[in-house]
């Protein structure tokens, strides 16, 4: 009979007094109370078995610590983590977008990563792991990793970690701006600490959306990591169960649960130290494709002449037509019309392409002066809303009644204007 029963119903199965069910309830209780509450495993110790840090005392409490060094020549996939030692700063800056980084010196920069209780953000999400990497005097990558053994036991981390920051020229991370770093100053707030100072943030997941977005999708570290640098990480643990792992630490003190994710963090911080190397000298390392959009980025960043420099390179290299858009588009803006006027040529054969159509009509109409031709174009169909390409198309239909006008009245073709065989051939139906 359950245990409901025995304290509702009497020996023979019939409702029992109020004074047996009382008398019942307090026996349950007391067998319940009896038991008591199970022990709560005690902290694993991170310097112990399986987990490789080391314990530094501090005046806040014990903080453990993992020191990893790497040769400036250890590779990721094909690049060298030594290359982000002497990566050119102007050139992060303008991938980058960001002016501000081009007077700081990448050898002495601050990688940062964070392995966390939660993918959400938010007060009650904990970085149990922080990962850091920089350079020494030799030119040796240093990662240093800091383990939250329990929560309450922040405090040093934190001190360690604002430390670090003070003496960094810029910090470097992936995600950072939108997830570490709010995070990070989260936790000094909840513990009533102040925040880090402000410090110069170059954010590697915009510069991999604006080089490598179109080729390859979307720009996860581990698929920049595989498709970019060329390297495939063994046996590595997904994202979305490292907390689980923590949660499992935690609850029973099982150290295994945490190797692979100590590992992942690891390989992030220097996947990152191959990528600064990557973006700071792109003619050596992108792929033609990756180069045509790095152009396009130096265009935005008003680089002009360097802008050209990248996408001269990536047409040389084969980049098709990404690159031939690139160069074309930067030509333009540069008012080099001949140049633009070809490449834009080339695409509208090559590809059916709105975009670069309406560029070829505009150059067709305004530095050609050949309305026709621009007409021919317009008419494929070009990327305008229909009510500016139906007012562009007639204002183009006007100046070639013009021109055949003009043409009558004088017995023969105007010098510069395409004759209606020159523009059918360039145009094939």
């Amino acid at each position: 009979m359950s245990s409901f029963a025995t304290l509702t119903f009497g020996s023979h199965g019939k409702p029992g007094s109020r004074q047996e069910v009382v008398e019942s309830l307090r026996a349950a209780i007391a067998r319940i109370m009896a038991r008591g509450t199970p022990a709560r495993p005690a902290p694993a110790d991170p310097t112990q078995g399986e987990l490789p840090f080391a314990t530094v005392e501090t005046d806040r409490g014990p903080l453990y610590v993992r020191h990893l060094p790497f040769e400036p020549h250890h590779r990721v996939g094909r690049f060298p983590i030594g290359a982000a030692r002497r990566a050119d700063a102007r050139m992060l800056s303008l991938l980058a977008l960001d002016p501000a980084l081009a007077a700081l010196a990448p050898e002495n920069a601050l990688y940062l990563d964070t392995e966390t209780t939660g993918l959400s953000g938010g007060t009650g999400t904990l970085p149990f792991l922080i990962g850091l990497g920089s350079f020494d005097s030799s030119g040796r990558f240093l990662v240093e990793q800091l383990l939250l053994r329990r929560p309450g036991e922040e405090a040093p981390i934190l001190d360690r970690l604002a430390a670090r920051l003070a003496a960094a020229s810029m910090l470097v991370t992936f995600n950072g701006k939108a997830f570490d770093l709010p995070l990070v100053r989260t936790r000094f707030i909840m513990n009533r600490l102040a925040p880090p100072d402000r410090i110069e943030h170059l954010d590697l997941l915009h510069v991999a959306r604006r080089v490598h977005r179109a080729r390859i999708g979307a720009c996860s570290l581990g698929s920049v990591e595989s498709r970019v640098l060329g390297f495939g990480r063994v046996d590595d643990i997904p994202s979305g169960d490292v907390s689980s792992r923590y949660s499992h630490f935690l609850r029973t003190g099982d150290e295994s649960a945490l190797i692979a994710v100590i590992d992942h963090n690891a390989w992030d911080v220097v996947a990152m130290a191959a990528l600064v190397g990557l973006y700071g000298e792109p003619v050596e390392g992108l792929d033609a494709e990756d180069l045509a959009h790095a152009a396009e980025t130096l265009q935005r960043a008003r680089a002009g002449e360097q802008a050209a420099t990248l996408a001269e390179e990536a047409v040389a290299r084969g980049g098709g037509a990404a690159a031939l858009r690139a160069r074309a588009m930067i030509a333009k803006a540069r008012g080099d019309r001949d140049r633009a006027l070809a490449d834009f040529e080339a695409l509208t054969a090559e590809l059916d392409d709105p975009i670069a159509r309406l560029e070829l009509a505009k150059l067709y109409e305004h530095y050609r002066k050949e309305p026709r031709a621009a007409l021919a174009v317009v008419e494929q169909g070009v990327a305008e809303l229909p009510a500016a390409a139906s007012k562009r198309r007639r204002r183009l239909e006007a100046k070639v009644a013009r021109r055949n006008a003009n043409t009558r009245e004088g017995q023969g073709t105007l010098p510069g204007v395409a004759s209606t065989a020159e523009i059918r051939g360039r145009f094939p139906a």
